[in-house]
C-alpha cells in the first residue's frame, strides 16, 4: 500500500486541488454547521496522513476532511 493521498474514487490528490463532498457532513464544534453533498472545496492542503486533507470551507477554517468523503472536482 502506498502513502499517496487518494479520493473516494482512487484519484490522486495534490496540494491546491479542488474537491467535491460526496456526503452531507456535520462539523463538530462549528455551531452546528452542516456541509451539504456537492459542496466545492477549493485549494486543499495535504497533511502527513494519506486519509486526511485540510481545507477552508465557508466559515470553517482549518477543517480536516477524511478523503473517503471527497472526490476530485
Amino acid at each position: 500500500m502506498s502513502d499517496e493521498t487518494r479520493d473516494s474514487n482512487g484519484a490522486i490528490l495534490a496540494d491546491g486541488d479542488n474537491v467535491t463532498l460526496i456526503k452531507d457532513l456535520k462539523v463538530k464544534g462549528a455551531g452546528g454547521v452542516t456541509l451539504k453533498r456537492g459542496t466545492l472545496v477549493k485549494k486543499i492542503r495535504l497533511t502527513g496522513d494519506p486519509d486526511e486533507i485540510e481545507a477552508n470551507v465557508d466559515k470553517v477554517r482549518g477543517l480536516v476532511l477524511r478523503t473517503e468523503f471527497v472526490k476530485k472536482a
